[in-house]
């Protein structure tokens, strides 16, 4: 299947990349968001092909696949032809609400595309309209390194954490590197971190540490919570948003809404560093079932096969309604 949608966030594009279908991402000389290309930090396979905007309207397409309200509300009508707008729809809302918890009404409200939530938390606190809504939850591939925790320190991945804020716990990660040794990495780190390291070389940075910190507050499971777990790294963090429903306090991780409580259990994860590894199995055993890959690709296989042939059978009764038999190119027999 040819699947066609913009490269919004590239490790989420790179485990969607691992299902049995072509995607297609389009491509802009000034790399505006969605229109970065392939790129050179995630290593893509030959399923995964830039077009220019400007050639998109030329090509066939099965599906297409929104990402951002821009993706939604602009990109679609600069770059898609009116016959491809017509194809099936898939919006895949990555974020909880931001203007209220509970009270914020979706952009997509229609109820031909398909809106898929990555987490329950998010598809249970957004107001979706009249439009079909599903969970897919993450996918991440297990990496070839094991945990070994030789160093006695946190580790928390978080791009442009200082210009984020509260939000991302900014205030949250200075309060507790106080009493708890702690680094950070991600790009536009400044003065408080290491700079940047690139998903390829991650997880043999990240292996080495204690544990991993998440202080954020409000958003939704980040795939670094996910192929941390996944290695067998500890994780602790806030219990708010999905990861309350994710991590097992105290036997596959520490969470908490106590800042206290959670420097506690970070001073003991690293005085102990079989405890560590007994936490950090527990949560590997918890992510090698919750978020394997295959189930993940499995997932979008299913999903993008269910919306082609809805649009199909959609199709043949229209032309059913309009011509009194259906063509014998549109008939779904």
């Amino acid at each position: 299947m040819k699947i066609f949608t913009w490269h919004i966030h590239g490790s989420y594009l790179f485990y969607l990349s691992q299902g049995n279908y072509t995607i297609f991402i389009p491509t802009k000389a000034e790399n505006t968001e969605g229109y970065y290309g392939r790129g050179e930090t995630f290593p893509f396979g030959d399923n995964v092909i830039e077009i220019p905007a400007e050639e998109v309207k030329q090509h066939e397409f099965d599906c297409i696949v929104y990402q951002t309200n821009n993706n939604y509300l602009v990109d679609q009508y600069e770059i898609l032809s009116d016959e491809q707008r017509n194809l099936p729809k898939i919006y895949i809302e990555h974020d909880p609400p931001r203007k209220h918890p509970t009270d914020t009404k979706h952009v997509v409200d229609d109820p031909e595309v398909t809106l898929v939530h990555v987490t329950h938390f998010n598809k249970l606190m957004w107001d979706s309209n009249n439009t079909p809504t599903l969970v897919i939850e993450h996918g991440v591939t297990a990496p070839n390194v094991n945990h070994s925790g030789d160093i006695a320190k946190g580790l928390v991945v978080i791009n442009n954490l200082p210009a984020r804020g509260r939000l991302l716990g900014f205030d949250i990660f200075n309060e507790v590197r106080q009493q708890v040794p702690l680094d950070l990495v991600g790009m536009g780190t400044g003065e408080f971190g290491l700079g940047e390291v690139l998903h390829p070389q991650l997880p043999a940075f990240q292996s080495q540490y204690r544990f991993f910190f998440n202080p954020i507050r409000y958003t939704s499971l980040g795939l670094a919570i996910c192929e941390a777990m996944m290695m067998g790294i500890p994780v602790v963090g806030l219990a708010t948003t999905e990861l309350s429903a994710v991590i097992e306090n105290g036997h596959s991780g520490y969470i908490h809404t106590d800042i206290g409580y959670l420097i506690n259990k970070m001073n003991l994860l690293i005085a102990d560093a079989e405890h560590a590894r007994e936490i950090g199995k527990n949560g590997q055993e918890v992510a090698r079932k919750r978020f394997n890959i295959t189930r993940f690709a499995n997932e979008w296989e299913s999903l993008f096969a269910e919306v082609t042939q809805k649009h199909t059978r959609r199709n043949a009764v229209n032309n059913t309604t309009a011509y009194g038999i259906p063509s014998e190119k549109n008939s779904v027999y």
